[in-house]
């Protein structure tokens, strides 16, 4: 218990006696338990902050599977590697016979993002010159061994920023493709 002393309150010179006045005491206990009561019940319900995470549907390895690969027009089709030391290499279309590209370029606003948004409007108005205006761009994401994780992550931003709503990530490299990446 804690206690307020307010002095003894006794007599003191000049022989004039005083009645003694009683100590004051203050009882903290109830709010000692209080304060336990509000700090347990705050951190009961507090929610506390979850980790975000971007969802990613990944399909099923199925042995079995003999269904013909999906044909995808190449007018539609940008493709970005990923490589060492921050480098990023695009290009629209095939590599034998490129729409644009095979260009370096840098990540962020200025660099890959312009890029995608400038590539989605062209695609959205060739799909509806063709007359299935809701067709849009399918970018394919290519990391390497050097890449880092960072990298695909920054990537994969720069999808959810930009609005693609069709896009893969694909280990997968041709010949042709990683003599580009690796050529410095």
């Amino acid at each position: 218990m804690a206690e307020l002393n307010t002095g003894d309150g006794g007599g003191g010179k000049g022989g004039k006696v005083r009645s003694k006045k009683q100590n004051s005491k203050v009882d903290l206990t109830a709010m000692v338990d209080l304060a336990f009561l509000l700090i347990t019940f705050f951190m009961l319900t507090t929610s506390l902050s979850k980790p975000q995470s971007m969802d990613l549907s990944l399909p099923d390895k199925d042995p079995k599977d003999d269904t013909p690969p999906v044909k995808v027009d190449e007018n539609r089709t940008m493709t970005v590697m990923l490589g060492e030391n921050n480098k990023l290499t695009y290009y629209m279309g095939l590599l034998e016979s490129p729409i644009a590209g095979p260009k370096d370029i840098t990540y962020g606003k200025d660099g890959i993002r312009r890029e995608l948004l400038k590539r989605k409007k062209s695609v959205l108005e060739y799909s509806a010159a063709k007359g299935k205006p809701k067709n849009g761009i399918i970018v394919i994401i290519k990391p390497t061994k050097k890449s880092t994780y960072r990298n695909l992550v920054d990537m994969l931003d720069e999808m959810a920023i930009t609005g693609v709503e069709t896009y893969a990530i694909v280990p997968e490299f041709t010949p042709e493709e990683t003599k580009l990446i690796d050529k410095k």
